[in-house]
């Protein structure tokens, strides 16, 4: 079967394509300062989205960048030669158009073309205009035709790209410094994760994508820096589902002389001002449901929420006590985690979480769930810990950062021995950062905030793969 490459006439048409073209305006500026731009001329360039022809009148949708603006053709105007060449354009292909602004007579902006330029012929036809793409797993592999079709797509990663600038400009006015740390690590830590391996040929050895850049922002602590941040990829060898990614987006900060309480205020002042700056206003909906970002956020105690649920008290069970009533909720333990803390862990998830639709801090967390978190002022079975829910969404994690190398050897070992026993998320043994902390680490307070969960909740959206461009997708068959 003859294919494009088959096609001398087509072969020759993209040899000759231009290598640029210049832009004197473009299509929102046209639009949005009509005043300015009628009468004169501009050469605009983009997308044709749709192309509809008339006799001796041809209008063409020009898509240049998230805006679209009319071409016109004329016959009379462009002359013969010209507008029988325009008549062989079609939608998708990309061109760049020469003309003067004015309005037709229904009132539309348009640029009436005196000359045009094929920029990039589209030898794939596009997707029907009106069915656009059906297939969910078809848009998010071929994110491409997503965004050519569906301009609110488009917007979603507008949005998240001045997510990620809000959050910049937030903490940079806090005082704190952007810094890089290695994605591929020795050893991985600074969360319960299974991690990807990876081999480094030159020091033949074993390495790990990193689950978090926790202890490596801690290190800069320890040399100095009082107030360190990251927006950083995370690499976990988990689920994939509505708000799970094996690639996914952080970002994390870490303040000396700072515990887990001035990191609730900061975390609600950014999530706060994020939202009023993105969207105008302190409230939103999201899938069906009215959510109030107005401070202060909601607290509860971790503990305390599920023992109300129980009629027990959690703390106060034997192991068995506590696994016999995670496992009368329908909860069951894979292989090696089969312990307190993933037994606490999932009885939150079942019981309470559901419920958390309004922001809320759960703080107070078991001592067994967080082996790098200080312990509670008070009361020592529990840690001091937040985890911030919306909807549902767990949207950050935070401790008062243990800075005490003893009993961070000890739990780390604690961590080993879960390992031993098969629990593949269970922490290494990190020498090299207990060394570094037995050089003196400050009173220490730490966030997370997953980026990708906080576009979800900030566009509508349910899914994680709808606020990643290019999310984790299975082969499909004949892929290479």
């Amino acid at each position: 079967m003859e294919g494009p490459a088959d096609n001398k006439e087509l072969r020759e048409l993209i040899a000759s394509l231009p290598y640029s073209y210049k832009v004197s305006a473009h299509a929102a500026a046209i639009k949005s300062a009509y005043d300015k731009f009628e009468g004169k001329s501009v050469s605009v360039a983009g997308r044709l989205v749709s192309v509809r022809k008339s006799g001796k009148l041809m209008f063409a949708d020009l898509r240049d960048g998230g805006e679209k603006i009319q071409i016109y053709f004329e016959y009379s105007t462009v002359g013969e030669q010209v507008f029988e060449s325009a008549k062989k354009l079609n939608a998708g292909d990309i061109i760049g158009v020469k003309g003067t602004v004015m309005k037709t007579n229904n009132g539309e902006i348009s640029v009436k073309a005196s000359e045009y330029s094929m920029l990039a012929k589209a030898i794939r036809m596009l997707p029907d205009k009106w069915h656009g793409i059906q297939d969910v797993e078809t848009r998010y592999r071929k994110r491409h035709l997503d965004l050519i079709m569906n301009p609110e797509v488009r917007e979603i990663f507008v949005k998240r790209a001045r997510v990620i600038r809000l959050i910049q400009g937030f903490l940079d006015k806090k005082g704190f410094t952007e810094f890089e740390t290695p994605i591929i690590q020795p050893l991985y830590g600074g969360a319960d994760a299974e991690p990807f391996r990876t081999q480094v040929n030159t020091l033949n050895e074993s390495h790990y994508l990193r689950i978090s850049d926790e202890l490596y922002l801690k290190r800069l602590i320890i040399g100095g820096f009082d107030r360190v941040y990251e927006i950083c990829r995370d690499f976990r060898n988990e689920d994939i589902d509505s708000t799970h990614s094996p690639e996914f987006t952080m970002v994390e900060w870490y303040q000396a002389y700072a515990d887990y309480k001035e990191m609730m205020k900061l975390t609600e002042s950014m999530i706060n001002g994020i939202a009023v700056k993105l969207l105008g206003k302190e409230e939103l909906s999201y899938q069906g449901k009215a959510i109030s970002l107005k401070r202060p956020f909601k607290r509860i105690s971790f503990i305390e929420s599920i023992n109300e649920k129980l009629g027990a008290n959690v703390l106060k069970m034997s192991d068995e006590q506590l696994f016999s009533a995670a496992e009368s909720k329908g909860i069951r333990f894979e292989k090696g985690k089969r312990n307190r803390a993933h037994a606490y862990g999932k009885l939150f998830d079942v019981l309470v979480q559901p419920d958390l639709v309004q922001p809320t801090f759960v703080i107070d967390f078991p001592r067994e769930t967080s082996p790098l978190t200080r312990p509670k002022r008070g009361k020592p079975k529990l840690v001091e810990r937040f985890e911030l829910f919306v909807s549902g969404l767990e949207l950050a994690n935070s401790y008062s950062e243990l800075n005490n190398p003893i009993i961070q050897r000890e739990n780390f070992e604690e961590e080993m021995k879960k390992a031993e026993q098969g629990d593949k998320e269970a922490e290494p043994l990190d020498l090299d950062f207990v060394e570094a902390m037995e050089q003196g680490m400050p009173p220490t307070g730490g966030v997370g905030v997953g980026i990708d969960r906080l576009v979800m909740l900030l566009t509508d959206k349910a899914s994680i793969k709808e606020v990643i461009l290019f999310p984790m997708e299975r082969r499909g068959a004949g892929q290479s």
